[in-house]
């Protein structure tokens, strides 16, 4: 086994562990004290929002409720008119104890059933946000907040058994360059908070402290860092190669330096574009991430009408796959942990539809010429399968017959129900026995 050292000569060599280039699919979790006040206004996405009407409107109005307690201390934000309405003057360090009080009664099997359901094959569970309330029991406290800060539950080691136990994959997200108990509030600008990332020793020992004890407790599959990290590419070096060496199969993603890894000056074995994926480069293995709705945290005002409906969500995971990238879709439960109904809607629906079509996304690579175009404006992607058989995934309902310049080659059959030929003297026009699924794509398998 190679011992890796704490430089990016000997991080950059290291290739991607295979599991995580078949794994296409996985579930992230932010389940925080903000989940209590569960509030904020339903914009755009903050990039969305930064480009279109400005930074400071992408921090006073963000849609992402996990920011409640940025978002309450911005002079005129929706979040502070809404706290004031609701709450009063009623700290936000409340919301803690509301939170750690409820999580007696979650039953971590449920998110487990639920998420291997899905079809999904790992999942990223929140252990620290910019609260910087810690959902394991820490030995290393938060110096400003005390053992008030610190769940005597196990939140993120009964997770990840759980989902272990299911046959998922577990990985840890972490806050590791924002936490306003050091670095106080109202951030309203990306430089602003990337100008914040803490270089102090107090918080540097901190949260590499707290990083190797997440990593001796679980052995997580993935390190999902967030917003920097004190030193950046350079400070979490050494703790990427004690992680690699002790977990041969980890992962860690670019955000530890996103700006460093875009220089090819940092490392990391994935990139993280959120919402979008316009401006990536997709010769770069990538994980897209993203919320049902606008927001990651629960947010009540969420409903059936604002989350991403299944069908669009489903064609998101074929276009994301087929351009050679994983997607990483993420649950808000409840304060009680609770995923929301329409939540749980969204996940079955992806998994029933996985269950049928799966072998044309899981283990999957992109083929050389990865998306088509039906005569009637149909989009087809093209994925390569492990067992060298190649899948036209044909976004929308066609009917008895559909006509696809390009197609492969090779006899055709159609996964799931019904069956599919070639239309005698034709390459490109198949013709079904019975009309294909009425649903958001199905599927022609090539061999």
């Amino acid at each position: 086994m190679v011992e890796y050292t704490g430089t990016f000569e000997s991080l950059r060599e290291r290739p991607l562990p295979v599991w995580f280039d078949d794994a296409k699919f996985g579930i992230f979790v932010h389940w925080f004290p903000s989940s209590v006040p569960a509030f904020a206004p339903l914009n755009p996405d903050p990039f969305t929002l930064a480009r279109e009407q400005g930074e400071f409107i992408a921090f006073s109005e963000s849609p992402y409720s996990e920011w409640y307690m940025n978002s309450l201390a911005i002079e005129g934000s929706s979040v502070q008119r809404h706290h004031e309405a609701t709450y009063g003057d009623k700290p936000y360090d409340d919301f803690i104890d509301e939170f750690f009080a409820g999580t007696d009664a979650w039953q971590p099997s449920e998110w487990a059933n639920l998420f291997a359901a899905s079809g999904a094959t790992y999942c990223v569970m929140g252990t620290k946000h910019l609260d910087g309330a810690l959902l394991w029991p820490s030995a290393r406290p938060n110096p400003y907040k005390g053992p008030r800060w610190t769940s005597q539950r196990d939140i993120v080691g009964d997770a990840i058994d759980a989902v272990r136990d299911a046959g998922l994959r577990a990985g840890i997200y972490y806050c590791g360059g924002l936490d306003l108990t050091f670095q106080g509030l109202g951030f309203d600008s990306f430089a602003k908070v990337f100008a914040a990332v803490p270089q102090s020793d107090e918080y540097r020992d901190y949260a590499i402290g707290q990083y190797r004890e997440l990593i001796a407790r679980y052995r997580p599959d993935v390190l999902w860092n967030d917003v920097g990290f004190p030193g950046f590419g350079a400070g979490a070096a050494p703790l990427m190669a004690e992680y690699y060496n002790i977990n041969p199969d980890g992962v860690v993603n670019d955000r530890f330096d996103p700006i460093g890894v875009a220089m090819g000056q940092a490392h990391a074995d994935f990139v993280t574009p959120e919402y979008s994926l316009e401006r990536i480069d997709q010769s770069k293995k990538f994980e897209l991430c993203r919320g049902m709705g606008s927001s990651f945290g629960y947010n009540h005002l969420e409903s059936d009408d604002t989350y991403a409906s299944s069908h669009h969500l489903i064609t998101l995971l074929i276009d994301v796959v087929a351009d050679g990238g994983n997607l990483l879709l993420n649950v808000g439960p409840k304060p009680n942990g609770e995923v929301p109904a329409e939540q749980r809607e969204r996940l079955l629906a992806i998994g029933a539809w996985l269950s049928v079509n799966g072998e044309a996304i899981h283990s999957s690579r992109p083929h050389d010429v990865s998306s088509l175009t039906s005569n009637d404006g149909h989009r087809v992607r093209i994925t390569r399968g492990r067992n060298g058989a190649l899948y036209a995934i044909v976004i929308g309902t066609v009917t008895a017959e559909v006509t696809i310049p390009g197609l492969p080659s090779g006899n055709v059959t159609m996964l799931g129900t019904g069956t599919a030929t070639r239309v005698p003297g034709t390459l490109d026009s198949i013709a079904f026995s019975g009309p294909p699924p009425d649903g958001p794509a199905f599927v022609l398998r090539f061999d």
